[in-house]
């Protein structure tokens, strides 16, 4: 009867709370007795109680009400308190840890975790073979060897699917671990949480018995000078008790705006690792390993052989708009029944393309050309009129005509304040040297094709 109560008590708290906060707040309650008028729960821990107690004690109140039951009295007692009877009980702070529970981790307010994001599924290429070979070795060994591990890079080239993948793969070899993965905000959100209904014993006790702590976009807190000074704390004393730290943002310790000289310092005391922008080869592997999983979902739809190379070329900047613009390919060819070729793919991709299309400057023509013909940029933008410097200088002139969008005056005074009719000659000149020259005609397509990469 109790049971039945309970499950249609519980269907009423998913209804008001939400499937989220149920999930995390009301499912790790036990509903031990009813005595008189008052309800026992078992807790995992204190933070569960506490927090339950004050956010959702009125909402438990009223859905034992809509049940015939009238309750004037919540309790919550950890497992080390059942059976214990106490005048007035409280809620004691469960120090002990059970390591061999292999359900530890319901108490913990981690974000949830992706599935897709695993090793397995991951593309290791050249600009994140460094940031993949870490992140193995924190989740493989047993002892701590970088910490903090920290990655950075910008948007959508893998961190988080890196942060998710080293916590999949502990939890499956160790399950009785305790990780905790969450993002920099939620940190933020539990701390002011715990100051508001002043409880930051059980906050500290939560974030400091992990045996692996994993933020995400660490940059949230530049500014927040509480919240630093408490994540300062947590740092330290995990790194003292010999826990794993993992951390990720989207630029290195020491560029965040904001963030505390000591929270730099620390953060750059492990290893330190840059996942740089994708290069084509990368890519292209990603495209090629999610096409797999495509054509199980869409089966029968027909690719056109090149179109992976397209988007691979096409598609630089994000990875997460790489694989959008692939969904949504698969997407629109299951459902207006067209074959995937470069005209559709144009067709459908029109706003992605034009977005995605790479904007070229003056100053990153000048280097890549400074670093082809083993030159240095102020050779270039100097009045030295040397054969060996002229030439490369031509080429640069003639590529920043090429490749932007910037008129002829404006050329010419990025490459040291020169008149545009000198940029007129030299694009003329390395159009007649194209035509008779293949070697030249060779350098400048190279040059263009590094540009556009």
């Amino acid at each position: 009867m109790l049971d039945q109560q309970w499950d249609n008590i519980c269907s009423y708290l998913e209804r008001e709370v939400g499937l989220s906060a149920y999930k995390s707040w009301i499912t790790p309650l036990k509903l031990c007795n009813i005595e008189g008028s008052v309800a026992r729960f078992i807790v995992p821990t204190i933070f569960i109680g506490n927090w339950v107690s004050r956010n959702y004690g009125q909402k438990i109140y009223d859905a034992f009400k809509n049940e015939g039951i009238i309750i004037d009295k919540l309790e919550f007692n950890t497992e080390k308190q059942t059976g214990l009877k106490k005048e007035n009980p409280t809620i004691i702070a469960d120090r002990t840890e059970n390591k061999h529970e292999n359900k530890v981790d319901i108490s913990l307010p981690s974000s949830p975790l992706d599935s897709r994001f695993t090793f397995s599924n991951f593309v290791v290429g050249s600009p994140n073979e460094l940031a993949h070979a870490a992140a193995r070795r924190v989740a493989e060994t047993g002892a701590v060897t970088f910490n903090p591990l920290f990655l950075y890079g910008g948007v959508g080239l893998g961190k988080t699917h890196l942060m998710h993948a080293i916590a999949w793969h502990i939890k499956s070899r160790h399950s009785s671990s305790r990780v905790l993965y969450l993002s920099a905000e939620q940190f933020m959100y539990r701390f002011v949480q715990a100051l508001r209904f002043k409880d930051m014993h059980g906050f500290k006790e939560l974030f400091r018995s992990v045996d692996v702590l994993m933020v995400d976009d660490v940059q949230f807190i530049a500014g927040k000078e509480s919240t630093q000074d408490e994540f300062f704390h947590t740092f330290n004393a995990l790194i003292d008790n010999g826990k794993q730290i993992v951390i990720s943002a989207d630029r290195a310790p020491g560029e965040i705006d904001g963030l505390e000289e000591r929270i730099k310092s620390r953060l750059a005391w492990g290893l330190v690792v840059d996942l740089h922008p994708t290069d084509y080869e990368l890519r292209l592997g990603i495209l090629q390993s999610k096409v797999e999983a495509q054509l199980k979902i869409h089966e029968g739809i027909e690719i056109h052989h090149g179109i992976l190379e397209f988007l691979a070329h096409r598609i630089s900047s994000n990875v997460r708009v790489l694989e959008g613009a692939l969904i949504r390919l698969f997407a629109f060819s299951s459902l207006v029944g067209r074959k995937i070729d470069i005209d559709m793919a144009q067709e459908c991709l029109v706003d992605i393309l034009r977005v995605s299309q790479r904007k070229v400057t003056i100053e990153e023509i000048i280097r890549k050309v400074a670093d082809h013909y083993n030159l240095r940029m102020t050779d270039l933008i100097s009045a030295r009129r040397a054969r060996v410097i002229a030439r490369p200088r031509q080429v640069a002139m003639f590529l920043s005509k090429m490749l932007t969008s910037k008129s002829l005056p404006e050329i010419g005074r990025s490459f040291g304040g020169r008149d545009h009719t000198t940029v007129i000659h030299a694009v003329k000149k390395v159009e007649e040297l194209r035509q008779n020259d293949n070697q030249i005609a060779e350098e400048v397509e190279i040059l263009r094709r590094m540009l556009e990469a």
